[in-house]
């Protein structure tokens, strides 16, 4: 959840991947200050894995089809390819610390001893996340790493990147050895719902200017309406029209936050023909005004 709201928009590509560069190919880690008092992050999936810490408040984080509120001095881990999106707890500020990095940093080539015992279970266990939250033994000891982690990787001491891959390498262990060993490898009809979801997504963040329907959305995964909302429903627990509501306000946000554009002009662009509607949108997801957003994010 590689995010700073709203100060630092979240882009992804027509797939609703995230197009962020994590680090660099030489070292592909990304460390993140990240704020959800105004804001949430959007559903979307990046190669990386992420580890997540909280600093203070509250939030739900929802990876595949698990859903965890997460409170200060906890954590979560998110494994690659997994769709994920969080939310901070209306009326509190969450600000919590993620590390965003590719499986070869610790993993090294595929043939190494390091991918084959311990990242290949990991990325093939089936397993899209976990949360530490104090209910076993080890899992402070996550929370520590996490954090050595992201010092490191802030300060940038002469050596950093081998404490950094040291601490991430610790997490990756603790993770291998306590896989759940009854992990149920994920049915068909996951699998299914998994791939018709991320057609629907990718539909609408390709058409999301138009005025598209809950039916047209349903058409695009060649299924029934009815199985469009249960899929959705299932899946990211939200009716299609709301995400594409919410896609919409991210949209604007970017917009708003990143230009001097008139907020009408923008609205229309994003999919709003209605300023009205526009406006009673934007309070009940973000819950100020457009106007109100580009001061906030013009103070920053």
């Amino acid at each position: 959840m590689t995010y700073s709201a709203p100060s630092e928009p979240l882009f992804t590509n027509a797939e609703g991947q995230e197009l962020s560069s994590h680090g660099t190919p030489l070292f592909p880690v990304g460390f993140y200050q990240n704020d959800l008092e105004h804001d949430h992050v959007p559903w979307h999936w990046h190669d990386e894995m992420e580890l997540v810490m909280i600093l203070s408040g509250e939030t739900t984080v929802y990876a595949g089809r698990r859903r965890a509120v997460l409170r200060e001095g906890q954590g979560f881990f998110i494994n690659a390819n997994t769709l994920h999106s969080a939310h901070g707890t209306r009326g509190t500020h969450c600000r919590f610390h993620s590390v965003v990095f590719h499986p070869r940093l610790v993993g090294g080539g595929i043939d190494s001893v390091f991918w084959q015992s311990y990242l290949r279970p990991l990325l093939g266990s089936g397993m899209k996340s976990m949360a530490f939250d104090g209910s076993d033994s080890w899992h402070p000891e996550v929370i520590r790493n996490i954090d050595r982690a992201w010092q490191a990787g802030t300060e940038r001491a002469p050596g950093y990147e081998f404490k950094v891959r040291a601490a991430l390498s610790e997490i990756v262990f603790l993770l291998t050895e306590h896989l759940p060993r009854n992990q149920i490898e994920p049915s068909e009809k996951a699998l299914r719902d998994s791939e018709r979801i991320r057609q629907m997504l990718r539909y609408v963040q390709r058409n999301y200017t138009e005025n598209i329907t809950a039916a047209e959305i349903a058409a695009s995964a060649s299924i029934s309406l009815s199985e469009c909302l249960r899929c959705f429903k299932s899946t990211i627990q939200i009716p299609p029209i709301q995400y594409l509501k919410r896609f919409r306000i991210q949209r604007a946000c970017e917009l708003i936050g990143s230009t001097d554009r008139k907020i009408a002009e923008i609205a229309a662009e994003c999919g709003f023909q209605d300023p009205a509607y526009f406006n009673r949108a934007f309070r009940e997801i973000k819950g100020m005004t457009p106007g109100e957003y580009r001061q906030l994010t013009g103070e920053k």
